[in-house]
């Protein structure tokens, strides 16, 4: 009975540490490390261009929409036939045609089908085509200057895309000469 005892103890102060360790130190150390100023939710990720940085402003290339609520990850179980789905790609797409300033016919799939990872920094040239004309409008970069820094960003084996994030940064540069 003496050595079960034992044994029972053993294990009940293993569980005590573990807990306190990984259920109240780890979470309050990765809370106090998020609370560091400098470091916040929209902060952008500087040294990658894997992951898609939404700017504010016509002067940037506008990336796919997300299905992610920020700042997790995460796709959407909504299909083509449920009506909130269909709903939200319309008004999407009208929100597009009108900032492009072109006819909703004009406006490609991956502008108003979200991103299921909400992190994906890809557009297709055609999304990318369709802005060329009013980020160089507002970036005061002359349209052909654009195109050429969208064929720079423009990649790919399979399928072709642009990088959104890195296309962003080169108009950051161009407009800073």
């Amino acid at each position: 009975m003496t050595n079960f005892l034992k044994q029972s103890w053993a294990g009940l102060r293993i569980l005590l540490a573990l807990t306190v360790l990984l259920g109240v130190l780890y979470p309050l150390s990765v809370w106090g490390v998020s609370r560091i100023p400098g470091l916040h939710a929209n902060a952008e990720a500087t040294d990658t261009t894997l992951v898609a940085v939404a700017r504010e402003g016509d002067r940037y290339f506008v990336p796919r929409p997300s299905a992610a609520t920020l700042p997790a990850s995460g796709g959407s179980n909504k299909g083509e036939l449920n009506e909130d789905y269909t709903r939200v790609v319309a008004e999407r797409r009208t929100a597009v045609a009108q900032r492009e300033g072109v006819p909703e016919s004009q406006v490609p799939q991956d502008a108003v089908t979200a991103s299921a990872s909400g992190l994906d920094p890809h557009i297709s040239p055609d999304y990318a085509a369709l802005q060329v004309p009013r980020v160089a409008r507002a970036s005061g970069l002359p349209v052909e200057e654009v195109r050429e820094l969208v064929a720079a960003h423009t990649h790919g084996t399979f399928t072709t895309t642009v990088n959104v994030t890195a296309l962003n940064r080169a108009i950051d540069s161009a407009t800073q000469k």
